[in-house]
């Protein structure tokens, strides 16, 4: 239980989470060529974002405005964006299709050889660490890296879609483009001041988890004891006293994400439209303005700051996998091996016995 709580409330230094992140691509690199295969996609995805915009752009533009469209064009129109349209959710099929596989397996392969490290290890090793903290890397932990990967796709999407925004939106106007690029280091100091203030919470919400998980399996397993000693009070007030630390966390965090996700995202993207059309109403002050560019140019700005919101989400799950996947790493490099039979050894027990004297017992 000490070892489950100092893996949570420790913050683990940056250096050593690039290490940490370096080995478990160990783990990956079977299923490389699918993990790129997703990310392709993903290259694709942006591209065909930045394109749907520019379809209703021409139409709006060069049909409607100058009341040229005719029938035949509205259905061409129609028609290519429905293909677009198409061609974006089978791309995003196959982008998260792709990358959830070689997650998959990945989780799979490092569960794999974990189980197989156990089988190598002394007896001494299973004697000094309780049997559900061993289940829970096997099991829960693994499970976690299936999500931890996840995050590196955002991570790419994000930056997939805010360059291939910005490029688009500089296409159509450089100067606003470069307006709305002074938002990019203030979401950057959020997104860093948020994953430093929320990481100490969820570490102290998971670790505080962990407590009750273990409190909760110990008495469940040992529920025999514990009514033959008539101790259901006591452990009752424990487990009542962990599970309201508990909830006390999981309401901080509720609040840190209620000011600093979505809210201060949409925020920021409000300021950045409102800015952005101010500008365009100061141009259609000396020259005409297409209204269809306007168009096309806001959903870029949307396109600019939705990714962040997205980053920000799965920075529990960075925590999460990076928790795990260091108790994973510490299982790998133990060195408590199970003793080697020597060869030559001939020796017969005659006589022995067992004493125990001034033993105690406690299992804390």
């Amino acid at each position: 239980m000490e070892e489950n709580q100092s893996a949570w409330s420790k913050s683990i230094p940056f250096s050593e989470q690039k290490v940490i992140i370096k080995r478990m691509f160990k783990f990956a690199k079977p299923f490389r060529k699918t993990f790129f295969g997703a990310i392709g996609f993903a290259l694709l995805l942006s591209v065909v974002n930045v394109l749907l915009p520019r379809i209703i752009q021409t139409f709006m533009d060069d049909y409607l405005t100058p009341k040229t469209a005719t029938t035949e064009i509205i259905w061409f129109f129609a028609a290519l964006y429905l293909f677009g349209v198409v061609m974006k959710a089978v791309i995003w099929f196959y982008q998260w299709f792709m990358y959830s596989m070689a997650s998959l397996r990945t989780y799979q392969f490092v569960r794999t050889k974990l189980f197989e490290k156990l089988h190598t290890l002394g007896m001494r090793y299973f004697d000094q660490t309780p049997a559900g903290s061993i289940v829970s890397r096997v099991s829960n932990d693994t499970e976690t890296l299936y999500e931890f990967w996840y995050v590196f796709l955002m991570l790419l999407t994000g930056v997939f879609a805010v360059a291939s925004s910005f490029i688009a939106m500089f296409q159509i106007s450089a100067k606003i483009a470069l307006a709305n690029l002074v938002f990019l280091p203030i979401l950057l100091v959020v997104i860093w001041y948020y994953q430093k203030y929320s990481s100490r919470i969820y570490r102290r919400m998971r670790e505080k988890l962990s407590q009750l998980n273990t409190k909760l399996n110990e008495s469940i397993s040992g529920m025999r004891i514990i009514q033959q000693f008539r101790q259901e009070a006591r452990l009752n007030e424990e487990f009542e006293t962990i599970n309201d630390d508990y909830l006390k966390t999981r309401f901080a965090m509720i609040k840190t994400n209620s000011l600093l996700l979505s809210p201060i995202i949409n925020f920021l993207y409000a300021i950045a439209l409102a800015l952005s059309l101010t500008l365009f109403g100061i141009d259609a002050l000396h020259s005409p303005v297409e209204v269809g560019l306007i168009y096309a140019f806001t959903t870029y700005v949307q396109a600019f700051f939705n990714p962040m919101s997205q980053m920000m989400d799965y920075l529990s799950v960075f925590t999460d996998g990076i928790v795990a996947s260091s108790r994973i790493l510490r299982i790998m490099d133990e060195k408590e091996y199970t003793p080697q039979q020597n060869p030559g050894a001939d020796q017969v027990i005659q006589k022995g016995k067992i004493e125990f004297r001034n033993v105690s017992f406690s299992y804390d």
